[in-house]
């Protein structure tokens, strides 16, 4: 006898690294999120082989619901390649196999940390969305326990107070990224981290939205053709980040979302954070085919979905 025989036989990973069961609990909890929109719905978050806090709940989302002929893009605050994203798109296709590309319009699903693509999403296209903190009423109510019976008894008038002291002290809604919204009338939700400028994207949108937070174990959806709308009141509107008169000085464009990039002198530049929509657009600059899709905002700065026009700022 060797001690081989004594081994068990090899066992390579998982298909999509988690197990049977989880994938499978994960899956039965995106059904029920997607039942019960901006609920959040707790589960089990395994340990993955990156940190929690890194995407761990948005990967676990991925892996459950991807297959061999899904096309996986993964983006961190529109970016392609940082080393976030690189990481967890090479993860994945390691683990199932997926292709993966840059082109929003051609992806399958689209992770994405703190951003929505420029190009509007279609049927059949998925965005799971990395999620640090779901809980929208945290800054009002620190208590979990009480935060749920508000949820439960659609109690937000914390929340509306907060704004009003925000208007009283500052003249304006001071909430930046993660903006928070009533989903189909019903929840309060925290979209993820994702800048005011992609909270319309949300509203009455043809993609499925899953965002998954890792640390907190919650997950959340919101299906195609769901209402989405920041909380406002009647005579104080919610607005995006004004973007008129930045320009990107990769490609010209205009009334995108826009990182600023600070300069030796006290200027600054800007670039569209798109990186997946610049590529295109620098194709099209130098003569080379590429098929851009529309986007949510036009080259005046209005939103535009089916049924929805909204001005950009």
């Amino acid at each position: 006898m060797i001690l081989a025989d004594l081994a068990h036989p090899r066992q390579d990973y998982s298909y999509g690294f988690l197990d049977a069961f989880a994938r499978r609990e994960l899956r039965r909890r995106i059904l029920k999120a997607i039942a019960i929109p901006g609920y959040q719905v707790p589960y089990a978050s395994r340990e993955l082989p990156i940190a929690r806090g890194w995407g761990t709940g948005g990967l676990q989302a991925t892996l459950s619901v991807a297959g061999p002929q899904d096309v996986v893009k993964v983006i961190d605050q529109g970016a392609d390649d940082s080393v976030n994203a690189a990481n967890l798109r090479r993860f994945i296709a390691r683990m199932t196999g997926v292709a993966t590309t840059t082109d929003t319009t051609m992806a399958t699903i689209i992770q994405s940390r703190h951003r929505i693509p420029e190009e509007r999403l279609t049927e059949g296209q998925l965005l799971v969305l990395q999620v640090p903190d779901p809980e929208p009423l945290r800054a009002v109510q620190p208590d979990s326990s009480q935060a749920r019976e508000m949820h439960a008894d659609a109690d937000y008038a914390q929340m509306w107070l907060s704004l009003y002291e925000q208007l009283v002290r500052f003249g304006r809604f001071m909430q930046g990224a993660s903006y928070p919204v009533i989903v189909n009338r019903r929840y309060l939700m925290s979209p993820s981290p994702i800048p005011r400028w992609d909270t319309p994207a949300l509203h009455q949108s043809a993609h499925l939205t899953i965002l998954s937070a890792g640390r907190e174990k919650r997950i959340y959806a919101v299906p195609p053709y769901t209402d989405v709308r920041p909380i406002e009141f009647s005579d104080v509107f919610f607005q995006v980040e004004d973007q008129t008169g930045r320009v990107c000085t990769l490609t010209g464009a205009g009334q995108k979302y826009m990182d600023e990039l600070p300069q030796p002198g006290g200027e600054s530049h800007f670039r569209i954070s798109d990186t997946g929509y610049v590529e295109k657009l620098l194709k099209t600059a130098h003569g080379e085919p590429s098929d851009i899709g529309p986007t949510y905002y036009d080259d005046t700065g209005r939103f535009f979905l089916p049924g929805v026009i909204k001005v950009g700022a």
